[in-house]
């Protein structure tokens, strides 16, 4: 059974090798062994936390497989960017420099820097192991994260936004930042991107252009992947336009990768999610996927499983299933179909 729950200081190890594996531009995952432990251990100072409003939380969470133990990927939220260290994205914009006397009437496009997305939540961190990506799996790592924001609402920004690691090559070297740092930074991205992992972020505001770039003069190859994504980062990009995220513009300083937003109570997971009674019984012949969790805050469990009703209307879940997600008879859970924009449940 794969179960997503809150990391421990038990998976260093684990969280270390997927940093390895995740490679260059996956910023939030340096290869650190002491940045790493650092993350761990906010993350479960999070969990801890009592609060009724977002600060600087980082909730972070690991997909393991309990018939193994192993550890196969991770994803995170964190509750309120910006609060404690600036937030930097570029804003893609159009401007027009008009002269009625001339009849010039020329529209530009221009990237201007800004810290617009502070205090909003932000999902972040997703990563599975290559040899896991199929079936549900990928899913379970992104929508989990959705139940886990509706069930403790007050714990993040009404907003929501993700990142998305924006194109480079296999030797990790992005055209954009080849433009960009080549004339304001005179660092390769590995360097500047592995900086923004450990938290130095101050040679930003020192280095970055506090004018807006007129995205004409970059070079070719920068223009051309702005708002595109890496091309391993489509799937998650998919995902999360299912779940109703836009992209209106802002990209990444480092990459030009695009940022996606949504409000959280209009996230489809969230919005179509839906507490239920738990029966413990083996589900009957009509039951469909579901992504379930328990209500618990520490010790969060979420899954994909087959899922049935009874008349009262009570989820019906196996005994496997009710122990690895530390469900109980007649505890609630907060389900939502794996389709979930397709299908909408009726609340408890």
């Amino acid at each position: 059974m794969l179960v997503i729950r809150p990391i421990g200081p038990q998976d260093q190890d684990a969280l270390y090798q997927i940093a390895v594996d995740s490679g260059v531009g996956f910023t939030s995952l340096p290869i650190n062994h002491d940045v790493l432990n650092e993350k761990i251990a906010r993350s479960v100072a999070s969990f801890s936390k009592p609060l009724d409003t977002p600060d600087d939380e980082g909730y972070l969470f690991v997909l393991e497989d309990t018939e193994t133990g192993k550890v196969i990927g991770t994803t995170a939220i964190e509750a309120s960017v910006g609060t404690r260290a600036p937030f930097y994205h570029y804003h893609r914009q159009t401007v027009v420099h008009a002269s009625p006397t001339l009849e010039v009437h020329n529209k530009m496009e221009v990237l201007t820097l800004c810290n617009h997305y502070t205090g909003c939540a932000e999902v972040c961190t997703l990563f599975l192991q290559e040899a896991h990506r199929n079936g549900t799996n990928g899913r379970l790592l992104s929508k989990s994260r959705f139940l886990f924001m509706a069930q403790f609402a007050e714990r993040f920004g009404s907003k929501v936004i993700a990142e998305m690691r924006g194109v480079n090559d296999a030797s990790g070297n992005s055209p954009f930042w080849h433009w960009l740092g080549t004339h304001f930074f005179s660092m390769e991205f590995k360097q500047a991107d592995y900086l923004v992992g450990l938290g130095n972020k101050v040679f930003i505001a020192e280095l970055m252009p506090k004018y807006p770039l007129y995205v004409n003069l970059l070079s070719p190859e920068a223009q051309a992947v702005i708002s595109h994504v890496h091309e391993k980062t489509k799937p998650a990009l998919r995902l999360l336009e299912k779940e109703g995220f836009q992209h209106i513009g802002y990209v990444d300083i480092f990459d030009a990768g695009p940022t996606v937003e949504s409000q959280l109570k209009d996230v489809s997971s969230v919005k179509n999610s839906a507490l239920f009674k738990v029966k413990i019984a083996a589900p009957k012949a009509d039951a469909e996927l579901f992504l379930i969790s328990n209500t618990q805050l520490q010790k969060f469990r979420s899954s994909i499983v087959p899922v049935s009703f009874d008349d009262q209307g009570s989820a019906i879940i196996s005994a496997d299933t009710a122990t690895g997600l530390h469900l109980t008879e007649q505890s609630l859970c907060r389900l939502v179909a794996v389709e979930a924009y397709y299908k909408t449940l009726q609340r408890l």
